[in-house]
């Protein structure tokens, strides 16, 4: 059963576009976050030049809706910040457009700490592989005392959870065990936020795709198989497609078929089935539990049915 948590937002200046702060109750960590334009007012919170951690993040041109990040730490992370602040010619970086940081309330977070949690970041933002990151290397884990390593762990746990509220998905992990259990029993038994696997098959091409929904993200499973070409012009799955296809997300497996060679998260079901399948499709009819032939769209409204389905006049 999973454990609910108590995330207070504050809007330093009452816009939800603008400088705000995370912080999870019973945890010491702090998260400020700011666009570039609002980068001086988050320069002058006290919190920012403390020992911690920072993200920079901004679009990737080279990939559609993709990101780039920059993952840093520091002794006073607002000195780190104000530096690639400035042009690239001075020795700045002009991709992000998006800050944030990570301290501590009670200020014990030591340069052992900071760097040992940016290596950890790194490596899992690599992991996650959503972002693609302009870190040169991946700086290696200190070796501190075992109860400082517990410490940082957990730290890196809450920021995992609370960074997502605030739209930074680059820690984010797709890698979700299959339930090894029946179809009906995973079905009845899997966990809210992880739903049960299922199953979409394009006949006329011997096309057979896994997917299962995890906190909210709809996810095509790696080995996977979709469609090499769309049938479809001037569609922006299409573009979708191939960019899946020209990043290696997508590697051709015969004359007419590809492979998802990762984990690949997509916004929907539809936007999934319809890579999967060459065409539009309709993900919430599509994609099916093995061996039940229940829809996603009937599994997902299995509990709204079951609670209200019988309240109406």
């Amino acid at each position: 059963m999973s454990v609910g948590k108590s995330i207070r937002l504050f809007l330093a200046d009452g816009t939800p576009g603008g400088l705000l702060t995370a912080e999870i109750m019973n945890w010491t960590g702090h998260v400020a976050a700011a666009p570039r334009s609002d980068l001086a007012a988050l320069l002058k919170r006290p919190e920012a030049s403390r020992t911690g951690i920072y993200i920079l993040l901004g679009d990737d041109p080279e990939s559609m809706g993709g990101s780039v990040a920059y993952i840093g730490e520091g002794d006073d992370v607002s000195k780190r910040l104000y530096h690639h602040s400035r042009n690239e010619d001075q020795g700045g970086k002009d991709f992000w457009d998006r800050a944030i940081v990570l301290t501590s309330k009670d200020s014990n977070l030591t340069k052992a700490h900071a760097r040992y949690l940016e290596s950890r970041l790194i490596s899992l933002a690599q992991e996650a592989n959503r972002s693609r990151l302009t870190n040169g290397t991946t700086p290696p884990l200190l070796p501190l005392p075992e109860s400082d390593i517990s410490d940082m762990e957990y730290f890196v746990a809450q920021a995992k959870i609370v960074l997502p509220v605030l739209g930074v998905n680059i820690f984010r992990t797709t890698a979700t065990p299959i339930q090894p259990s029946e179809p009906t029993e995973v079905a009845a038994s899997a966990s809210p936020s992880i739903s049960p696997i299922f199953e979409m098959f394009v006949k006329r091409y011997g096309v057979r795709a896994m997917a299962q929904e995890v906190d909210g993200e709809f996810t095509v499973k790696k080995g996977s198989m979709a469609r090499l070409s769309f049938t479809e012009n001037s569609s922006n799955y299409e573009f979708l497609h191939d960019e899946l296809l020209k990043s290696g997300q997508l590697v051709q497996d015969g004359e007419g078929s590809a492979i998802f060679n990762q984990d690949i998260v997509f916004r929907s079901p539809s936007a999934a089935a319809a890579i999967v399948a060459g065409r539009a499709a309709n993900g919430r009819v599509e994609w099916r539990i093995p061996g039940t032939g229940v829809s996603f769209g009937s599994w997902q409204s299995q509990d709204v049915e079951s609670n209200f389905g019988g309240n109406e006049s």
